[in-house]
This record gives C-alpha cells, sequence and structure tokens, in this order.
C-alpha cells in the first residue's frame, strides 16, 4: 500500500529527543554523554581496532552489535550534555544581494517542484535567511509577477524587527519579510556554524512571544499576480474611464473572513498588489476579479487576469517557528577544555579519531546512571619509582600509544597501551583494545592491571610500579598544591567511572586523527537528522 512518513513526523521526532534532555541529571530522566575516543586509529597490532590507511579515507562507522564493544573499549572520556547544549537547526541560508530566494507556499511537491531549487518540499527550499544581524526572516514575496513567475533578484537586505511583514529598503527589488527571530549570543556561539543555524529553545518564551502572539491563523499575507489580463479600466463617472489607477477592497473568498486586496492598474492591465488586508481563518482562497465597484472606484469589464493567493500555516506566520521552518534536524554541543589540572578526565598529548553520543551510561559499580558533568572511561595507575632507583616520576617517560605489560600471577601478564601520562602526578592512564592479534605472546587474553608493586613495562629510561600506599585517595600534592586526579585510587589502581557496555551508543563519527595538546580545545558540535 502507498504510503509515506510526513516531515511532521520528522518533526515530532525532534521535538521528543530535545525534550528528552529537559531535566537531565534528575532522578527519572534520561543522560546523555558526548564523548571521545580511539586513539591511536592506525595501530594494526589489535584486533578489529585500527586501520594502517585510517584518514585515508577516514572508514565509515559500523552499525552492529559487536562494534558496540570497540567502540566502549577505545573510549576516552565523556563530557554530559545538558538541555542548554540542545538545539533544533535549519540549513543557514546568508541573505546576498542578487539571488533569487524562494518565497513560502503551502504547495510545494512533487508536481509542483520549488522554482530555485526544485526541492518536492518547502523544507527544501530556500525561503528563509539569516542577516548579518543574526536576525532570521520568512520570505513572504519574493517579487513573483507574470514577467518573472519564480521571482526577482533580492537587492535589499531586511533588518526590520516589527511584527508585521516589510519590505527591505526602499522596497523597488517587490520583496517581503517576515521578521520571526534574533539568535542569542550563547546560542552564536555553540549552534551557528557554516551549515546550520539554531532555532529558539522554546518559541513563545520571553524572547519570542512579541512574534508568536502577533500569529494570526488563517491570514492571508500574499497575493501573487498569475496573469494580468487585459482591457481593464477604472470608471471614474460621467463617462470618464482611466487606464491607470489603484482599485481597494477587492474582497478575498474563501471560508476566512476579513480579506482584501489593492490592485494596481496601468495600461488597462493589472500591474501590482499594493495591500493585502489579511483577514483570519482562511484555509483555501482565491479573488475574483470582475466588473463592481470597490473602495469608493469602479472597476470596468476586462478579461484574463488571474491571482493566486498563498495560505499561511496553521495559527499564521510565525505561531510554531519549528513547523514552519522544518525543525527535523538537533544540533548537539559539547566542548572540550584543555586543562587537566582543573578537568582531570580529560587527557592530553594522545589522538582521537571518534567522538559519539551515548545515552544513560551508568556508574562503574551499581545500576545508577551516571551522572558526573565529565567521566573517565580509561583505568589509571599511580606509579612510583623504585626504592633503589633514585629517581623521580619527572624523570621517566611512558609514550602515548606504546605497549605496557604487568606480571599479574604465574604465566599470566597485563597488557594494555597508554592512553596519558602525567609525570607531575605520577598518573598513567590506560586502555586494552578487544583482542591483541598479533601479540600471540599473550595468547589473546585481556587480563586487567592491579594493584601489586611489580614493573609497569615500557617506561623510559626504566620502568616504575604501582604505587600500592595510594589507598583510597583522589589528589596528590603537586608544586604546593593539591591537584585533583579525578578517580579514587585504591592500592595504586584506579577504575574507569562508567560501566564498560552500558547505555546506548545511538551517534557515532569517525574523524581524521586529531591530537590533543594544551594549547587547544575541542568544540563538538553532532548534528541529527530526523
Amino acid at each position: 500500500m502507498p504510503a509515506i512518513i510526513t516531515d511532521q513526523y520528522r518533526i515530532l521526532n525532534a521535538e521528543t529527543f530535545v525534550d528528552s534532555f529537559v531535566g537531565i541529571g534528575t532522578t527519572g530522566n534520561n543522560n546523555y554523554y558526548s564523548f571521545l575516543g580511539h586513539p591511536n586509529p592506525k595501530n594494526t597490532d589489535v584486533k578489529n581496532y585500527g586501520k594502517s590507511d585510517w584518514g585515508n579515507p577516514v572508514p565509515n562507522p559500523i552499525d552492529a552489535f559487536d562494534q558496540e564493544n570497540y567502540y566502549y573499549d577505545s573510549m576516552l572520556f565523556l563530557k554530559k550534555v545538558t538541555e542548554n547544549d540542545v538545539r533544533r537547526v535549519i540549513p543557514r541560508l546568508d541573505w546576498q544581494t542578487g539571488t533569487i530566494y524562494e518565497m513560502y507556499r503551502n504547495n510545494y511537491n512533487s508536481d509542483n517542484r520549488t522554482p530555485q531549487t526544485k526541492s518536492t518540499t518547502l523544507y527544501g527550499s530556500q525561503y528563509f535567511v539569516l542577516n548579518s544581524e543574526f536576525n532570521v526572516y520568512l520570505c513572504i514575496n519574493n517579487g513573483a509577477n507574470p514577467d518573472n513567475p519564480d521571482g526577482q533578484k533580492s537587492t535589499s537586505e531586511p533588518t526590520h524587527t516589527n511584527t508585521e511583514p516589510d519590505i527591505a529598503g526602499n522596497g523597488s527589488d517587490g520583496y517581503l519579510w517576515k521578521y520571526l527571530y534574533t539568535i542569542s549570543p550563547s546560542d552564536i556561539v555553540k549552534f551557528v556554524t557554516t551549515a546550520y543555524i539554531p532555532l529558539p529553545k522554546k518559541w513563545g518564551d520571553t524572547a519570542t512571544a512579541t512574534v508568536k502572539d502577533a500569529a494570526v491563523d488563517g491570514k492571508i499575507e500574499t497575493v501573487i499576480i498569475k496573469n494580468s489580463g487585459s482591457g481593464y479600466t477604472i470608471d471614474e463617472g460621467d463617462g470618464v474611464e482611466l487606464s491607470t489607477g489603484t482599485i481597494s477592497g477587492i474582497p478575498i473568498t474563501g471560508n476566512g473572513t476579513g480579506g482584501s486586496v489593492s490592485v494596481f492598474i496601468s495600461g488597462k492591465q493589472v500591474k501590482g498588489i499594493t495591500g493585502v488586508v489579511g483577514g483570519s481563518g482562511y484555509t483555501y482562497a482565491s479573488v475574483r476579479f470582475e466588473a463592481g465597484s470597490f473602495g469608493g472606484k469602479t472597476l470596468a469589464v476586462g478579461t484574463g487576469a488571474e491571482f493566486e493567493v498563498i495560505i499561511p500555516p496553521k495559527g499564521g506566520h510565525g505561531a510554531d517557528i519549528y513547523r514552519e521552518l522544518g525543525g527535523f534536524r538537533v544540533m548537539l554541543y559539547s566542548k572540550y577544555e584543555n586543562n587537566v589540572d582543573d578537568i582531570p578526565d580529560y587527557v592530553l598529548g594522545n589522538d582521537f579519531s571518534r567522538i559519539g553520543l551515548i545515552k544513560n551510561p551508568l556508574e562503574f559499580s551499581g545500576t545508577n546512571l551516571l551522572n558526573n558533568t565529565t567521566a573517565t572511561n580509561l583505568s589509571a595507575l599511580k606509579l612510583k619509582p623504585d626504592s633503589s632507583s633514585g629517581l623521580t616520576t619527572s624523570n621517566v617517560t611512558y609514550t602515548p600509544n606504546s605497549l605496557i605489560t604487568q606480571k599479574v600471577g604465574v604465566n599470566s601478564t597485563a597488557v594494555g597501551y597508554v592512553a596519558s601520562w602525567n609525570p607531575d602526578t605520577g598518573v598513567l592512564k590506560y586502555y586494552q583494545p578487544v583482542g591483541f592479534s598479533t601479540l600471540s605472546t599473550y595468547s589473546y587474553k585481556k587480563l586487567d592491571f592491579v594493584g601489586l608493586n611489580t614493573a609497569i613495562t615500557g617506561g623510559s629510561p626504566e620502568d616504575l610500579v604501582v604505587d600500592i600506599d595510594f589507598n583510597d585517595k583522589r589528589s596528590v600534592p603537586v608544586g604546593g598544591k593539591d591537584v585533583d586526579l579525578g578517580q579514587t585510587f585504591n592500592l595504586g589502581k584506579s577504575n574507569p567511572e562508567v560501566k564498560k557496555y552500558s547505555g546506548e551508543i545511538i551517534y557515532v563519527d569517525n574523524r581524521a586523527p586529531v591530537t590533543r595538546t594544551s594549547s587547544q580545545k575541542e568544540e563538538v558540535k553532532i548534528v541529527i537528522e530526523f
């Protein structure tokens, strides 16, 4: 049976998704986290982990149950995404002089494509713009007429902020613009990109109530001349007929009330619409242009003039910004700082090549939802020199992504890779991907590191040992101040803050490797289209 999923269903899904972030972090609500991961993506020693040519091109993520474990095993750290980090977004269309913009119409479809973009839907057309002051405008009329049925070039940037549709400049380009909203400075920082701009967080709040309250259901804003006709004159009485003039008060007929248009006649043809009284309640409408008395003047008989009345969206222009502009995309924003002293969950000096979004991960122990602002998915070891070495941790280096091992029993060795090494605190964070495919010495086993006073190999110039006396602690003194480690250590070992394989990974994006350094910050902007 022929069927469709409508655009309104897509908008509803986006709305439901955004609403699921409201009250995030409270009992009974969802928690969402963005994450960075997949260090050293070119490491082919690890089964199902790396590719030697990663980045040339970047491989597509794989959506399969077995991949979820790989995503988790290579996850570095997470950051909570709150309701203030989520917005519905629309394509960014900067106003540019000389562009023919498409106008709002309610009847674009596969049999009536948009004139410029040839889209089968309104939402695929260029019918709104962003001006240089971050105001968003709807194109109510693009100057379309019988000579230019697809519209004219826009030559004046709209700048007004009044609630009624208005011209830009002197109006010579024929455009009529409806001001909708202004993007706030905070939303500019988070959600404006070269490709997208945000819709308001809540339509009808203090900043947008004026526009929403001005909307009138079924109010006609636009009438288009499709055919100019011929033979039209204005009867001034006493046998005087004029071929040029304006007739006002021509009724808009349909199922609404109070609508009328004013028509300019020149050379016995209909040449322009000089005014529209919108009325209310119209879901269908037309203009009957026939002889009669209107506005104190009499229209003599002519033939051939045709008009198109543009029906507004439900509630009127400005009533529902998400429906009117097609809010079926959602952007999620995360900013990863670079100060590991203030945010110890983040690591420096290593790559990431994957970003993602996870819903409702759990705390490492127990069944409670993770509720930290930031969290690490890495295990960590507090290291110290062997008492006989005479070294300090600041004299030793563990290179990111280098192999480390620890004897944890008879014929048993833990194997991992360095995620980060902080010589000031003596904390080594590590990851253990699934399967060490070429490291047959370890028989593909994945044993965990433990709090034993044994060497962690891979150090230069020599190995350090686990500080088993570092117990029930999460800070160390460095340079006269206590530095938060972000994790609690027992017997020199700390578990991740996240229970592996918990929650649902709902978005994954592979990237060319990016190395985190102290001189940069990462802004992650995820766009999901419903």
